[in-house]
């Protein structure tokens, strides 16, 4: 029978730098994935992006900071949970850890820049 689960630990994860800082992506290159998840450490302001097909939701671990989304300045704090849809301008501000769950999951070609 075929294993019908996977497990990963994020601390075997090397860190990929990011537009927000730098990320362990769990499950990304698993073929036929529905969503990923990346633990995000946001060191300095992240770049602003945006995504065409991903809906991403960040779950706000440590530190006090602001999503800017589409504009507008939020206010975050810890097990703040923000949930992001598709076009949404956005970045992370401030000194936070945080979780990001891209759906479906993360693919570098679905960044995009203004």
């Amino acid at each position: 029978m075929e294993k019908r689960y996977e497990k990963t630990s994020l601390l075997d994860i090397s860190p990929t730098p990011c537009p927000c800082g730098s990320a362990r992506r769990a499950f990304a290159d698993l073929p036929g994935s529905a969503a990923s998840l990346h633990c995000v450490e946001i060191k300095q302001d992240s770049r602003v992006h945006y995504h065409v097909h991903h809906t991403e939701i960040y779950l706000i671990l440590e530190g006090t900071g602001h999503m800017e989304l589409d504009g507008e300045q939020v206010p975050v704090k810890p097990f703040d949970a923000v949930y992001i849809r598709p076009g949404c301008r956005h970045r992370a501000v401030g000194q936070l850890k945080v979780i990001n769950i891209p759906i479906p999951a993360f693919d570098p070609a679905d960044e995009y820049f203004d």
